[in-house]
């Protein structure tokens, strides 16, 4: 395996139940060979990419302001780059299980990562992939509280995993330490299945997924020195003040009070404590001997320069502000060369004309717009998410596809791709006809519906749904607020003015109430029960 430069570890929750036994998920479609369609000469292989709160203001092919991605940006030149692609739920586990089924959260169960279990047992497209032929595997990040099913091969990590040193758990039943840095390790593990463990006569399914870029954003020690000498543009919504937005307001995500001076920002410190500096000192307690002297020394001059010049107010929430950013993309400058590794080993197996490369995330992240770190809100940094795809021959797309696109619409994807029949439950809709470039914007979805569920719980974002158009936002945040928001996404792309209720709305107000109450029945969303829309 090839041997990459290291760093650190995240430990927030381990993994806790064991799978139920899988059900039995019989494909009514014929092999992929007979019902490829347009793609006839073998069957498509899938390697489906998706790493951890990777914005796509950091992905060069959506945004030059930050950070270069060549090897994201290859997938956009050679394939298609959706710019309206989204989420239905802004949170890993259950954006993990939206994927996996093809269902809206409330449908697949998975409602939250602090509250909910998926169930293992139910349909999901690496299942029929399975009943079709196909041979599936998963490495990296699972975060769904119960081991995978459907998988031939898997490796997964206990609850969020480790940057250093991290620990796999393994299909055989132990878990081990594996030395290195996560996404090497990660990426070394998918490309040794490619090359060595698959059955090279059958079509597969490869999921690679990242922990990368998620919080707390350590780099591996060949990338620690970069973006140091880079000060990046602060948001023009960086000082927002959440007026009319009360459930902006009260939120628990803020850069300058919220991020955590050691475990975010690595300015350790004896004298200083804070409430996570027990679970930082764990993550570089991973650490061997050099890992830990290289971190140490990049950190420590950083160190002593913050805590000599004692900075407050805007002075110090700007330095957050830079500190958090330079770390974050180091991370994923490391994320974008293993990205090169895959495209690369495909490239030269000849299989890129074979197989159809994804890549996304599993929401968007906030950078500073708003003052915030982390995602959730229905907001559009959040609930925007990149997706980039490179087609196998036969799919002849190029270029932008401006259609809004949900991560509910993979699973039907993949198997559309596969020649097997869409089941009638799955709640997405397959993208093979935008790939194929016969469906125009008059004959796909005029709209998206989204629903958060997660709270009380870390971060303090309420619970809300909503629905979004090509010009308007209207969303409802419940439980233990009833407030309602509305945007005009042309004229205030920031979402900064909220509408509802103001005079000279009330014709929007109504065709977006009308747009999201269709959506609440067509996807059988209970909460329109409890709310129900005049």
């Amino acid at each position: 395996m090839t041997n990459h430069c290291d760093t650190a570890s995240l430990l927030l929750r381990g993994l806790a139940v064991a799978a139920p036994a899988a059900l039995a998920v019989s494909s009514t479609a014929c092999s992929s060979q007979k019902n490829a369609g347009e793609n006839e000469q073998k069957p498509l292989n899938i390697v489906y990419i998706m790493t951890d709160d990777h914005t796509a203001q950091m992905m060069s092919c959506y945004d030059t302001r930050y950070i270069s991605t060549p090897n994201l940006d290859r997938i956009a030149r050679d394939g298609v780059r959706f710019t309206n692609s989204f989420v239905a739920n802004s949170l890993s586990g259950p954006s993990r299980a939206c994927m996996l089924t093809g269902k809206h959260s409330h449908k697949n169960g998975f409602l939250s990562n602090e509250m909910s279990v998926f169930d293992g047992s139910q349909p999901t497209f690496p299942k029929y992939l399975q009943n079709a032929g196909y041979q599936t595997a998963i490495f990296g990040k699972w975060h769904l509280e119960t081991l995978p099913t459907g998988f031939d091969r898997w490796e997964i990590l206990p609850g969020q995993g480790d940057y250093y040193n991290p620990r796999f758990i393994r299909q055989e039943g132990d878990t081990v330490v594996e030395h290195g840095y996560l996404t090497s390790i990660i990426t070394d593990k998918s490309l040794n299945w490619l090359e060595n463990e698959r059955d090279k006569s059958k079509p597969f399914a490869l999921i690679i997924h990242h922990k990368a870029i998620h919080r707390d954003w350590i780099a591996d020690t060949c990338d620690l020195a970069l973006f140091e000498d880079t000060d990046f543009p602060v948001p023009e919504t960086f000082y927002d003040d959440y007026a009319g937005r009360p459930a902006a307001a009260a939120q628990e995500m803020s850069i300058d009070k919220d991020l955590d001076i050691i475990y975010d920002l690595k300015m350790l410190n004896d004298t200083v404590d804070t409430r996570l500096k027990g679970a930082y000192l764990s993550i570089i307690g991973r650490m061997d001997s050099a890992q830990r002297a290289a971190f140490d020394a990049h950190y420590q001059p950083i160190i002593d320069d913050f805590y000599k010049n004692k900075r407050s107010g805007k002075e110090l929430a700007e330095w957050k502000f830079q500190r958090y950013m330079r770390d974050y993309m180091k991370v994923v400058k490391s994320l974008d060369d293993n990205v090169g590794r895959v495209l690369d080993y495909l490239e030269e197996h000849d299989m890129l004309d074979n197989t159809l490369v994804v890549y996304t995330s599993d929401q968007g992240f906030y950078m500073g717009e708003h003052g915030w770190f982390d995602k959730r809100f229905m907001y559009e940094e959040s609930m925007r998410t990149p997706l980039v795809m490179l087609l196998p021959k036969g799919l002849e797309r190029r270029g932008d596809i401006p259609e809004m696109v949900q991560n509910i619409d993979y699973a039907p994807t993949f198997l559309e791709l596969a020649g097997i029949e869409v089941p009638e439950d799955m709640q997405g809709m397959s993208l093979m006809p935008l790939l194929r470039g016969k469906k125009g914007p008059e004959q796909w979805r005029d709209n998206l519906y989204y629903h958060y569920h997660e709270y009380p719980a870390e971060h303090a974002v309420k619970r809300h749904y909503g629905v979004r158009d090509d010009r308007y936002k209207l969303m409802h945040f419940y439980n233990d607020i009833d407030v309602w928001e509305l945007y005009d996404l042309k004229e205030d792309p920031n979402e900064m003015n909220n509408l509802y209720g103001k005079p000279g709305t009330e014709e929007v107000t109504a065709r977006m109430m009308h747009k999201l109450k269709a959506a609440q029945e067509q996807y059988d969303d209970p909460i329109r029960e409890i709310y129900p829309i005049k």
